[in-house]
């Protein structure tokens, strides 16, 4: 057999040989210059991920999202401006100035053909007659519920209920059942005057869920029909025509059977 020649292994450069000083300049460099390298190469990457059709590919190649804005949001909160500015980012737009809730807002009440001037009306969410509305009426001033078993505000489109005692707490409505179709009601509220005028004289019964009802409904005496005008329903206790029937009856609130409700319909707002 023939033999082959041995071949002479030459050692490698600089095996063996202390690194120079310029190796070890290049290990040292800046950590901006190592920064400036990673940011292209997670560039890169980044690109290569986004053009990968495997989904799994795509996912791990974006950055998370919040890591991104929160790093974003930090380095912009480093100066003044910059903290302006992400406060500016963070927080919604100013609110505009809170208005006064036109259900809750407090009215007054005129009657000129009874010598009912200013009348102090009270709002609060009940119904009529209920137990905060007696309580109200008890201090001497007119009581309108607002609410799911309520009326609408002055003015307002459905019916807006006024109850007030009749011989009690000073009597404002001691003379209501005298108010004749035509005679005018006045609602102060908000700036506003709403004239009201009467159209017709209804008597509730605290003893009928049906009479309830009607007296409360968006349209007087009608449950269940949509209204399309303003209504007032401004209501008092039927006490001396109770007890003169012989009627005693009285609920939890000591209100009688009956209520004499006298309904209106507006005829115009103008300015106070």
């Amino acid at each position: 057999m023939r033999s082959h020649p041995a071949v002479a292994r030459t050692p490698l450069r600089g095996a063996g040989r202390p690194s120079s000083p310029t190796s070890a300049m290049a290990r040292s460099r800046p950590a901006s210059a190592a920064s400036a390298v990673l940011a292209g190469v997670a560039a890169a990457s980044l690109t290569v991920g986004c053009a990968t059709g495997a989904a799994g590919d795509r996912r791990d190649a974006r950055p998370p999202a919040p890591a991104v804005a929160a790093t974003a949001l930090a380095t912009a909160s480093a100066s003044p401006a910059g903290a302006e500015q992400a406060r500016a980012a963070r927080s919604p737009a100013e609110h505009p100035p809170t208005r006064p809730d036109p259900h809750t807002r407090e009215a007054r009440l005129s009657i000129p053909a009874l010598g009912l001037d200013d009348l102090r009306v009270v709002r609060y969410e009940g119904t009529t007659d209920d137990r905060p509305g007696t309580r109200i009426q008890d201090r001497g001033h007119a009581a309108s519920p607002y609410g799911p078993d309520g009326g609408v505000g002055p003015g307002e489109i459905g019916n807006h209920l006024v109850t007030a005692h009749r011989l009690s707490a000073g009597g404002p409505l001691r003379d209501l059942p005298s108010l004749d179709v035509g005679d005018r009601v006045l609602v102060t509220s908000g700036g506003t005057v709403h004239e009201y005028r009467i159209t017709e004289t209804r008597t509730t019964s605290f003893r009928s869920g049906r009479s309830l009802a009607e007296q409360r409904a968006e349209v007087p005496g009608h449950p269940g029909r949509e209204a399309t005008r303003a209504m007032i329903t401004v209501s008092t206790c039927a006490t001396p025509e109770d007890d003169a029937a012989g009627n005693f009856w009285r609920d939890g609130n000591g209100n009688p059977e009956h209520r004499i409700d006298k309904i209106g319909v507006l005829v115009s707002s103008r300015p106070a």
